[in-house]
């Protein structure tokens, strides 16, 4: 089956669809022919952005909605919003997130508060985000959750220790869900190594050089090539669940 005929007529929701890897996923999902809704955090210059990235999809009927992961309220006016619009739910992806660089061994630099809202966005939204969505993805009797991890929550080694726990837990999570959610809900994750967009504050074309000399396939990854797995998920891997997809181009080993 093409892409555009297994996804033609279902609905998406990208939770951080305006970041780099949710964007470059919500493209390709409208370009297979699905209606995407994207999220934003709240605020009229967010919502503006948004909008403006609509723009670059393919098709119709898409949309963009604010929604807060830390906040559970708006993740239900935003459960009722695509209800009302859509009437379904068939692809949740959740794709928000936030780090800060921390190094591993200035233990008083990674403070209460910090890790107290690492898990908050990090883990808990992403976990709140799917108790939401679990009644409407049940009832498309063929729904699939698809979470963006991290090699970091294998390898203990990235931005923070805190972001590594919050990523271990998401791959846990992902475990557990797919034997609670089953069978009518597939639950599969997505774990890249280092990409190539802002997400780590402070990171930019020099480190991305040093991490792709040592790299086994000698460069970093894309927000594309991490969109494409999280959209095999949905056309390809429809006899997967509860298995985290590693695309790190060999980085983990």
């Amino acid at each position: 089956m093409s892409e555009n005929m297994a996804l033609k007529d279902k609905v998406v929701l990208i939770v951080g669809g305006s970041g780099g890897i949710g964007a470059a996923s919500a493209r390709q999902f409208s370009d297979a022919g699905a209606r995407v809704v994207i999220t934003h955090r709240p605020g009229a210059d967010k919502a503006s952005a948004a909008a403006n990235l609509l723009t670059t999809f393919r098709g119709d009927g898409h949309a963009a909605l604010p929604a807060d992961v830390a906040d559970t309220a708006t993740l239900l006016a935003l459960r009722d919003a695509i209800e009302a619009r859509y009437g379904r739910l068939d692809v949740l992806v959740n794709s928000s997130g936030f780090t800060k660089p921390v190094p591993h061994s200035d233990l008083d630099a990674l403070d209460d508060e910090l890790i107290d809202r690492m898990f908050a966005v990090n883990w808990r939204g992403q976990f709140a985000t799917i108790r939401t969505f679990a009644p409407l993805l049940k009832a498309s009797g063929d729904g699939l959750i698809v979470s963006v991890s991290s090699i970091a929550g294998m390898t203990g080694a990235g931005s923070s220790i805190a972001y590594c726990a919050t990523k271990a837990g998401i791959d846990v999570m992902t475990k557990s869900l797919a034997r609670s959610l089953a069978p009518e809900v597939r639950v599969l994750g997505v774990s890249p190594g280092v990409v190539d967009t802002g997400f780590v504050p402070g990171r930019g074309a020099d480190f991305n050089a040093k991490t792709a000399a040592t790299t086994p396939l000698k460069r970093v990854a894309t927000a594309d090539d991490v969109a494409a797995a999280i959209l095999s998920c949905a056309t390809h891997l429809t006899f997967s669940t509860g298995t985290t997809l590693v695309v790190d181009g060999g980085r983990s080993l």
